[in-house]
């Protein structure tokens, strides 16, 4: 494999890092998008560092930002370039993690957190890892292919979702759709409605993160 994932970074505030947290982008934006997260977090997660790749592809809906896998109905793609998109992604966040455990970090001190389609892309590599990961936060999101999920599962890090019951972008029934999906494949999955919330993340939805990734990187 040629291409290798890259994007922001900010080291862990402590100077002695840890764990990481990976922090997937949505549809069409960059990891500059998700590496601000970091802000009010690294206070609270002192010896974290944050990563935020960016996805391999050129997002055709926004020239300036990326994709991890075309959208059919939104950039005029085929399922088959859909398809192929996505397992060159999978294959990559996969290689990005390997490297991080490379570098030393144990596979149970690295989170995941995604956004959107950012989402789709941890709840999909997550539980198909060998070595299981602390725990995953998705944003915003839904769960692809979840009849899958129960003959391919490998690991069940636990898993917090978070949508904004006002989501116009992917529907807040996406939450609940993704939890029973987990659940079918032992997954134990925490919710959190944010009422009146659009596509993007609340407060309160980064305090219940924060509360995650203290339990399982701290």
């Amino acid at each position: 494999m040629t291409q290798a994932l890259t994007g922001p970074v900010k080291p862990a505030k402590s100077g002695n890092r840890k764990a990481v947290v990976v922090l997937l982008h949505g549809y069409g934006a960059d990891g500059n998008d998700l590496i601000g997260l970091s802000d009010p977090l690294e206070d609270h997660l002192p010896d974290v560092e944050f990563r935020a790749p960016n996805a391999p592809e050129r997002s055709a809906m926004n020239p300036m930002g990326y994709q991890w896998f075309p959208i059919p109905h939104m950039d005029g793609s085929t399922e088959t370039q859909r398809d192929a998109g996505m397992a060159a992604s999978i294959d990559l966040i996969n290689a990005y993690i390997d490297g991080i455990e490379a570098e030393g970090v144990p596979a149970s001190k690295i989170a995941l957190v995604g956004f959107s389609q950012g989402t789709m892309m941890s709840l999909h590599v997550a539980p198909r890892r060998e070595k299981q990961l602390a725990c995953v936060v998705g944003y915003s999101g839904r769960l692809l292919a979840p009849e899958r999920l129960p003959a391919e599962i490998r690991t069940r890090p636990p898993v917090l979702l978070a949508h904004g019951t006002a989501d116009p972008v992917v529907p807040f029934s996406s939450m609940e759709e993704a939890r029973q999906g987990l659940e079918a494949a032992g997954i134990e999955a925490a919710t959190l409605g944010c009422p009146g919330v659009p596509h993007s993340i609340s407060p309160d939805g980064l305090v219940a993160a924060l509360r995650l990734l203290k339990t399982w990187l701290d």
